[in-house]
């Protein structure tokens, strides 16, 4: 009995730190992306997916890569993703087994940056054509916008800081360089940057309520859940949700409270005669019709986006409406609607008021606001 349990301690002292080594020694797969041509498609057949019922199609590809220290190297592999013909260009996923020594090649995605470049160039044109001076001051105020969400809004989240004190601030200074920007300095300007602000500030707080209230949590697809594991849980989540909603109603807070203060410094130049009272009046009537062709526009692009959860209602089977709609992923969207729309209709109203005292008895040339 004693060699024996002598024995069992020697193998055990023996073996123990030879798995130890080979545990610290794991090498994590090597993972790179490059920029690949199709020389030849091979061997195209039908399928059915593993575990599904779907039918996909399996072709055997031959690829020269066009990029990196593998420049020139000719691969071939199976591919069930996105359907390749010869000449096509597309980003090869190339992953590296050192311990096993294989080398596995698959399709990352299609190459669209040509596609992508084409119509920036057209937008680009076809602005500077139609747009003029005014077209160029838009496109500064958009890269000014970008910067200050990239520089200021995400930066902001990331540190910690309160999400409803960066956003309504990140948000408030997108409208005032970008209004200032596009429009001048002026009156009409001015009125429609405080009416901007004035409904941001008011609508943050109401959508932070409903989002804590709602208890949305912000993992609403597989971009938050990479990102939430791949910062150890170091982004807020909801701040970002919350972030996302605030910037979302900005395009078309834009267009809504220019119109209104643009309005009211019009219908100052046209009756002299009208009071604060009756111009505001008179913008408010404008200011409805305004809401309702927003809001449908607002709504009909959410549900453009939303298509899928859309179909995801109609060809559910195992829940109820009413279920589907409670689930996050459909109730964060709702939020999203609904928050642009008040936004939108509160917009009116103080953009209006705002506007009404400060262009009043407007006279001059079109264009600038002369207060007498």
């Amino acid at each position: 009995m004693l060699q024996r349990s002598i024995f069992f301690i020697a193998l055990v002292t023996l073996v123990f730190p030879t798995l130890s080594h080979a545990q610290a020694e794991i090498v994590v797969d090597t993972v790179t992306i490059q920029k690949a041509r199709v020389l030849e498609v091979t061997n195209q057949r039908d399928i059915i997916l593993p575990g599904t019922d779907l039918p996909s199609q399996l072709q055997t590809i031959k690829a020269e890569v066009l990029e990196g220290t593998a420049k020139g190297a000719v691969v071939m592999f199976e591919n069930d993703f996105t359907q390749l013909k010869t000449g096509d260009l597309f980003y090869l996923r190339h992953l590296t087994n050192e311990l096993e020594g294989r080398d596995i090649y698959s399709v990352s995605d299609t190459y669209r940056l040509n596609i992508l470049l084409w119509l920036t160039a057209a937008f680009l044109v076809l602005l500077f054509l139609f747009g003029g001076i005014q077209g160029i001051r838009g496109l500064a105020s958009l890269c000014g916008s970008f910067v200050l969400i990239f520089y200021l809004l995400l930066p902001g989240i990331l540190s910690g800081y309160s999400p409803v004190v960066v956003s309504i601030g990140v948000s408030s200074l997108i409208i005032i360089l970008g209004s200032y920007i596009t429009h001048g300095f002026n009156k009409t300007t001015s009125a429609a940057v405080l009416g901007m602000i004035g409904t941001v500030t008011i609508t943050g707080i109401v959508a932070f309520y409903v989002v804590s209230a709602g208890q949305l949590s912000g993992y609403t697809n597989e971009e938050a859940v990479y990102l939430s594991f791949g910062t150890h849980g170091g982004v807020n989540l909801v701040g970002l949700l919350f972030g996302g909603i605030m910037i979302g109603l900005l395009g078309v807070l834009y267009d809504i409270a220019i119109g209104q203060a643009v309005a009211v410094e019009e219908l100052f130049r046209a009756g002299t005669h009208l009071t604060r009272a009756e111009v505001y009046k008179r913008g408010i009537r404008i200011g409805k019709e305004h809401i309702g062709a927003l809001v449908n526009t607002l709504a009909i692009a959410y549900v453009g986006m939303s298509l899928p959860l859309l179909l995801l209602i109609q060809h559910s089977s195992t829940s109820s409406v009413a279920v589907l709609l409670n689930s996050e992923l459909f109730a964060t969207e709702i939020v999203r609607i609904l928050i642009g729309s008040i936004g939108l209709i509160l917009a009116v109203p103080i953009t209006t008021a705002i506007a009404s005292h400060m262009l009043a008895h407007t006279t001059g040339p079109s264009g600038h606001a002369h207060t007498h």
